[in-house]
């Protein structure tokens, strides 16, 4: 199996009216995870690198080349994306990499800035043949914030990305990043109203703090990628507890990191299907 386009995924998604699902890196294992779950699922998946991911292993490429090659490797259709990438260097050094497609967040600017920034990074890309998301509406809980409240406007959605010209955008739609509970509640006549005003499909980020029917209620009306990372980090996160204390006397560290990879392979397997059948 060859490394997949993200366009390819996601058009794929929306000829079927299904959800793409598209997961975060952490680490090396958390990426042997993801894979080894898409296997299991036989279905194709988007792996993430955040920008803070890429801080936090002190730059973009080494994981980036390590996510390539699994991709490659794979069984199954896997494309690479730079997510939540509010430096344009850094989306442009993704793009050179061979990233299938590419986040840029300027959500943070003022509009007009927004804009221009987006537009540079999308021409750049498009050149290379390479998909850009892009975000409008400021999802919550970035640095801690938790903004539910936080709406993207139908017409200024439909401005943005004409203005831009990306291949997708991220709305503001209710739910928010880094929630540990699934319990957010999401404007589904406001998506539908996005669905219809955008040519483009739409992207929730935040995903991990919705619950299973209500994100299959927001496949069905319109979103398409479907963005999850704490979600899956808390099932590697309570397996690696749970194996130190029950192993208390273990140095190893492949062990225990070992029992956070496995944990991760059934419920990306059955978040992958359940998105993949939702209409």
């Amino acid at each position: 199996m060859t490394l997949a386009k993200t366009r390819d995924l996601m058009n794929r998604a929306l000829e079927r009216g299904v959800g793409q699902a598209a997961f975060n890196i952490v680490h090396l294992e958390t990426l042997e995870g993801l894979v080894g779950g898409a296997e299991e699922a036989g279905l194709p998946v988007i792996l993430q690198i955040s920008e803070n991911c890429a801080h936090f292993h002190g730059g973009l490429e080494p994981l980036a080349r390590a996510a390539l090659a699994a991709a490659r490797q794979a069984s199954v259709p896997v494309s690479i994306h730079l997510d939540h990438a509010e430096s344009e260097d850094l989306a442009l050094e993704a793009i050179e990499l061979g990233f299938g497609s590419v986040m840029y967040d300027g959500a943070h600017l003022p509009y007009d800035l927004n804009v221009a920034a987006t537009r540079r990074v999308t021409e750049h890309a498009h050149r290379a043949g390479v998909y850009v998301e892009a975000e409008l509406g400021k999802v919550g809980g970035k640095d801690g914030a938790h903004a539910p409240g936080a709406r993207t406007d139908p017409c200024e959605a439909a401005a943005f990305v004409a203005a831009t010209g990306v291949d997708a955008l991220a709305v503001a739609v209710g739910s928010s990043h880094a929630m540990t509970e699934r319990k957010a509640v999401l404007d589904l006549p406001l998506i539908a109203r996005l669905k219809s005003a955008l040519d483009v499909p739409l992207v929730l980020h935040g995903s991990s703090g919705v619950a299973d029917d209500a994100i299959v209620a927001a496949i069905g009306s319109g979103m398409t990628k479907i963005n999850v990372s704490t979600h899956l980090n808390g099932f590697f996160t309570r397996a690696v507890r749970d194996y130190l204390a029950a192993n208390p006397a273990v140095v190893d560290s492949r062990k225990y990191v070992k029992a956070g990879r496995e944990a991760l392979v059934p419920e990306v397997s059955r978040l992958l299907a359940l998105f993949a059948r939702a209409t």
